[in-house]
């Protein structure tokens, strides 16, 4: 499963998910929480992430 976050009230879920992204916005404990980062969500950071995904070009292995 692959998550993001950006507040406080995602930390739980980024600690428990086994790809978690904290978005380039966030705060410091959303960072730590988080094992990779993602772009803004400002701009299309999830959406680069997916797209990575969907064509085996994750960034990132675990």
């Amino acid at each position: 499963m692959v998550v993001f976050g950006d507040g406080g009230n995602d930390i739980e879920m980024l600690r428990q998910a086994g790809f978690s992204f904290a978005m380039e916005n966030a705060g410091s404990a959303v960072v730590a929480a988080a094992k990779y980062r993602a772009g803004s969500n400002n701009r299309e950071g999830v959406l680069d992430v997916i797209d990575k995904v969907l064509k085996h070009e994750a960034p990132f292995k675990q």
